[in-house]
């Protein structure tokens, strides 16, 4: 398996100068990131460094719980589109799902799902294990792509791996039709091994040039090895 493929490069850097937007777009062309995922105000620059790739633009929209009107998350939304963003990554309404407006939240990503391929964040570290497999469930309902765990600012960045990979077994036995996105702090091989034995179809990590690195000197190692034995 080419381990660039199913991962989503993150750069979120408020305030980051044009130049180094570039060349972190310009790393995830050379890599071959399933996507590269950023601030809307970075959607457009990006657009235009990986247009000639197969590096999908995501767009973040309406980080870190999801507290904009349903009409400003529109307009975010359609900004994304046409600024070039080929996906969303979209917090669901955190606050109003754990008071449990539960119409209010699925009437909110249908109608944004429906403008871009969607991933929804649903900020499991704020969550039950109910409520997780709920959300999940809703995230699927709305038409969306993809259900992910968390964000920048989740508390599941602090959360230990164990308990990381049990909310994605959770969300992978819940949906049946559309992917499951793992993120939170996942650093290394190791974590991205323990999301993908746990269920998940895509990792999203800001260390994806050090994972991909990694498991490229991995299997050089593991060729050299199985060659010296046929010695």
């Amino acid at each position: 398996m080419d381990i660039a493929k199913i991962i989503d490069q993150t750069f979120l850097k408020k305030e980051a100068a044009e130049e180094e937007v570039k060349r972190v777009a310009e790393e995830a062309g050379e890599y071959g990131f399933r996507a590269f995922c950023i601030l809307p105000e970075h959607t457009k620059i990006s657009k235009e460094v990986l247009k000639d790739t197969d590096v999908k633009v995501t767009t973040l929209i309406d980080a870190p719980t999801g507290t904009s009107s349903h009409l400003e998350r529109l307009g975010m939304t359609e900004g994304a589109r046409e600024a070039g963003s080929d996906e969303i990554e979209l917090v669901m309404k955190i606050d109003d799902f754990k008071n449990k407006k539960y119409e209010e939240v699925l009437a909110d990503l249908k109608g944004l799902c429906a403008i871009l391929p969607t991933k929804v964040i649903i900020g499991s570290g704020y969550l039950t294990d109910e409520e997780i497999k709920k959300a999940s469930q809703m995230v699927e309902e709305a038409g969306a792509i993809c259900v992910k765990t968390a964000t920048v600012d989740d508390p599941l960045d602090n959360t230990e791996l164990e308990e990381k990979a049990k909310h994605i077994k959770i969300m992978k036995e819940t949906v049946k039709n559309i992917l499951v996105k793992a993120s939170g702090a996942i650093r290394n091989l190791d974590d991205v091994k323990v999301m993908l034995s746990s269920g998940a179809d895509i990792i999203g990590t800001s260390s994806g040039v050090k994972i991909v690195d990694e498991s490229r000197g991995q299997k050089e190692d593991e060729e050299k090895e199985a060659w010296r034995k046929t010695e």
